[in-house]
């Protein structure tokens, strides 16, 4: 294969965000002639033997790489995260109970909310909103109302940084079943999916491009869709067709499977965990012998995909993010809401984008500070 551009980036995008150097050669290689039809993924049929084969082996590796139990169905659906905020409470909440339970923990968890109340009573149990969404905050046993029909949490939050290590539990939870949305860790550790009813992630921080989501849901939660569920949205009508209802975007989802091919010759996810936890930690050694910059998180909740910090003044965030750029550090800004800096380093993210930014910092901090 012939090598990327010398001009490459670190590419700090909270999403989308980059892919693994090997899967985008792969991508430009194949690009015009796919598995050796002469034709390209995007302009052969979703119905052909040739892009079966891509799904079932997307399905199977996904499987295989998070031991995921046979009970659960594997799904591609439209519309990304975003969809899945909505189409959660219109597939869990048509059986006999009525009720969803939320956890708040930064702003995707608040749209998450407000998007839910079209469709059933939404309770909001904790909330990180009065701490500025510094921490995570408690569940315990007496808040999670056993007549819920599920109880939704944000397993990674992009926007501040913070990350559940621990997730509710049986002993929390009882019988509630657990929704997980996990869009911006997606295969980036080892995770127990059979705590979950439903994980839902969109591909565009770990997995590939946008618009697409990957669905796990427990086989027993298919069927309590409301009436009002779009066929396209309902999933136990999309795992009946293998998520060949309509045409999905097949570019996505054989990107999805060279990445999950990556995931797998790189080692597997404990593999990625250690990696990842190599790379955040660079950073956040260099926030904590600091007194020029600021963690936005508290040590004991933070993301081990999503760093995020302040610097002393606007002026100085603004010179760092210039500097940073044109070091070819890129998209470091912190979300809206949030402010100063932040620097997602997901999957492919290699170890050495993590060190050239905390010398980086280290070199800001002498000059500035």
């Amino acid at each position: 294969m012939r090598p990327l551009p010398n001009d490459r980036v670190y590419n700090f995008s909270a999403g989308p965000a980059m892919l693994p150097d090997p899967v985008m050669l792969q991508i430009r290689e194949e690009f015009l002639n796919f598995s050796g039809l002469g034709a390209s993924i995007i302009e052969i049929s979703h119905r052909s033997k040739e892009f079966d084969g891509v799904v079932e082996q997307a399905i199977a590796l996904f499987r295989e790489l998070t031991g995921l139990p046979e009970n659960y169905h594997v799904l591609f659906v439209h519309g990304g995260g975003r969809m899945q905020f909505s189409s959660v409470p219109m597939n869990l909440l048509g059986g006999a109970k009525k009720k969803a339970l939320y956890v708040e923990t930064d702003t995707f968890s608040s749209e998450a909310i407000n998007d839910a109340a079209a469709y059933g009573e939404v309770k909001v149990i904790a909330s990180g909103k009065k701490d500025g969404f510094s921490k995570l905050p408690a569940v315990t046993r007496d808040l999670v109302d056993q007549d819920a029909a599920y109880l939704h949490i944000t397993t990674n939050n992009t926007t501040s940084g913070t990350a559940w290590r621990n997730f509710p539990g049986a002993d929390v939870r009882g019988d509630v079943p657990l929704v997980g949305d996990s869009t911006s860790e997606i295969l980036s550790r080892v995770v127990d999916y059979s705590n979950f009813g439903v994980v839902f992630a969109g591909l565009q921080k770990n997995l590939g491009p946008s618009v697409t989501a990957l669905v796990i849901i427990r086989k027993d939660l298919c069927g309590k869709a409301q009436k009002i569920t779009p066929p396209l949205l309902n999933y136990a009508t999309l795992a009946e067709k293998n998520s060949m209802l309509n045409t999905p975007s097949t570019f996505n989802i054989y990107v999805a499977k060279l990445v999950m091919e990556w995931i797998k010759k790189e080692g597997g996810l404990a593999e990625i965990e250690r990696r990842n936890n190599a790379k955040i930690k660079t950073v956040y050694d260099v926030i904590d012998a600091s007194k020029f910059y600021t963690g936005v998180v508290q040590p004991a909740h933070r993301s081990h995909m999503n760093a995020t910090f302040r610097l002393p003044s606007e002026e100085l965030t603004a010179k760092f993010l210039k500097e940073a750029n044109q070091q070819s550090l890129y998209a470091l800004m912190g979300y809206r809401t949030i402010g100063g800096i932040r620097a997602s380093m997901y999957n492919a993210m290699p170890l050495s984008g993590a060190q050239a930014l905390a010398s980086f910092m280290k070199e800001f901090e002498r000059v500035n500070g």
